[in-house]
C-alpha cells in the first residue's frame, strides 16, 4: 500500500513538472502569470515559484510586478526557503517602501532570521541577527499588532543566547578551567541580570572561585578565598530571599576557616622565627 502511495505521489510530481515545463516554454506571459497565481492559490509553491522566476524579469514595472513580486517571497518562505524568503521580503520593502504590505514584508523578513535560529549548542550568529532585525522593526513600528510579537521572540531568542553561555560556562568549570569558568558565569550573569537563573549563576562563580583558590599554591590561596568571601557577600546582598543562600553561607563559612587556618600558621612560623 505504501509502495502505491508512494508511487503515486511520485507521478503526481513528474506530471506537474511537465505541465510546468509546457508553460515555461509559452511566450504568452500573461497566461503563464495566471498559471504561476493558479499554482500559488492551490498552494502548490514550487510549481508557482518556477513560473514566477520566469515571468518577473519580463513584467518588472507593469502593474502585476508587485503582487508577483510578494506571492514570489512567499512560495519560498512556505516551502521553509527561509534564506531566500529573507532576502525576498526585504527585496520587497525596498522596491515597494509605500505598498500597504511593505511593513508586513519588514517584518516577515525579520521571521525568516528568526526561523533559521539554530539549536543553542550551534553559531549563533543568524540568532543575533534575527534580534537585530526584530528589535528594529518593533521600534520603527512600535504600533504594528507585530511589534509586541517581535520583542517576545527577541526573549525566546534571548534565552537561547543565554543557554549557550552557560553551557559554554559550564564546560570550563567540569573540565577544571575554574578561573575561566568564574569569568565566563561572571559575563553570564552581566549579560542576563534578570534572568531566572541569576542566583545560579552567581553560585557558579562562588564555586568557580573557591575551587580555583583550593587548587591555588598556598602563598596565593588566602586573597583567593577573600575573592569567594567578596562574592558570597556580593550575593547575599543581591539575592536575599535566594533558597540557593545556604550553599552560599558553607562556602562563606569554609573559606573563613581556611583563611583563619593560613593566619595561625603564619603566626606560629613567625614566633618560631
Amino acid at each position: 500500500m505504501r509502495f502505491l502511495v508512494s508511487l503515486f505521489l511520485s507521478a503526481v510530481v513528474l506530471v506537474s513538472c511537465s505541465d510546468v515545463g509546457k508553460i515555461l516554454k509559452s511566450s504568452d506571459y500573461n497566461m503563464k502569470l495566471a498559471k504561476a497565481n493558479e499554482y500559488y492559490d492551490a498552494k502548490k509553491y514550487t510549481q508557482a515559484q518556477l513560473i514566477y522566476e520566469d515571468v518577473m524579469p519580463v513584467i518588472k514595472g507593469s502593474a502585476e510586478y508587485e503582487n508577483t513580486y510578494y506571492k514570489w517571497a512567499y512560495c519560498h518562505y512556505n516551502q521553509k526557503d527561509y534564506l531566500n524568503a529573507e532576502n525576498l521580503f526585504k527585496g520587497f520593502f525596498e522596491n515597494f517602501p509605500n505598498s500597504s504590505r511593505a511593513e508586513e514584508a519588514e517584518f516577515m523578513r525579520a521571521f525568516c532570521y528568526y526561523k533559521q535560529s539554530p539549536k543553542p549548542e550551534l553559531d549563533q550568529t543568524t540568532t543575533m541577527k534575527a534580534i537585530t532585525h526584530l528589535q528594529t522593526f518593533a521600534n520603527t513600528h512600535s504600533s504594528s499588532p507585530k511589534a509586541k510579537e517581535a520583542l517576545q521572540m527577541i526573549e525566546e531568542l534571548r534565552r537561547k543566547l543565554e543557554i549557550k553561555d552557560f553551557k559554554s560556562a559550564e564546560l570550563y568549570y567540569q573540565l577544571g578551567y575554574f578561573r575561566a569558568s568564574a569569568t565566563a558565569f561572571t559575563e553570564l550573569l552581566n549579560n542576563y541580570p534578570d534572568s531566572d537563573e541569576a542566583d545560579k549563576y552567581k553560585l557558579m562563580v562562588i564555586r568557580s572561585w573557591f575551587k580555583y583558590a583550593e587548587n591555588s599554591y598556598t602563598n596565593k590561596q588566602e586573597e583567593r578565598f577573600e575573592t569567594v568571601l567578596n562574592e558570597c557577600a556580593d550575593f547575599t546582598d543581591r539575592f536575599p530571599d535566594s533558597k540557593l543562600g545556604e550553599e552560599v553561607v558553607r562556602y562563606k563559612t569554609q573559606s573563613q576557616n581556611i583563611i583563619k587556618s593560613i593566619k595561625d600558621e603564619q603566626t606560629q612560623a613567625s614566633t618560631k622565627r
